[in-house]
């Protein structure tokens, strides 16, 4: 089923609102039957007296609407920088926990821990070693790391 929208304009909304402010303004006035004036006239419809001239009685025309404000021209848009956090490292600590890769930590002193990443954190990272105890460490105090793998190839 196909439906339309209908979209008031800002123009039908003002007609709208002067029609009901022209109703509120007429008071109703009692007749002889005890008809209000508003019954009697959508009941039947009199034509206007003639007041003179030789002029059709024309309904009036809506007020012209003021033109909207001009818009600004808005400049050119500069590029933007690129965002500051751009998510490579968790997306990295993600691949390297679901292989369980060997890896390498250089921490900031130089000492070299090998074990797999268990677990990340914004600021630490979780280290299952098969030589020596798990460790918790924080990021601060890592200064790089790699895979296991890389570092046997070289040797």
């Amino acid at each position: 089923m196909n439906r339309k929208l209908i979209r008031t304009t800002l123009a039908d909304l003002k007609d709208k609102g002067r029609e009901i402010t022209i109703q509120k303004r007429v008071a109703p006035r009692h007749t002889e039957g005890g008809e209000h004036r508003e019954h009697r006239e959508h009941r039947e419809r009199r034509p206007m007296p003639d007041r003179g001239g030789d002029r059709e009685r024309r309904p009036m025309a809506p007020r012209p609407v003021a033109p909207p404000p001009p818009v600004a021209e808005k400049p050119a848009k500069r590029k933007l920088p690129p965002p500051s956090e751009t998510s490579a490292e968790y997306y990295y600590y993600k691949k390297q926990i679901d292989a369980q890769t060997p890896m390498v930590i250089v921490l900031k002193d130089g000492e070299e821990l090998e074990g797999t990443l268990v677990w990340y954190d914004r600021n630490a990272l979780k280290i299952n070693r098969t030589n020596g105890p798990n460790l918790m460490l924080l990021k601060h105090n890592v200064k790089y790391m790699f895979k296991a793998e890389d570092r046997d190839k070289k040797e």
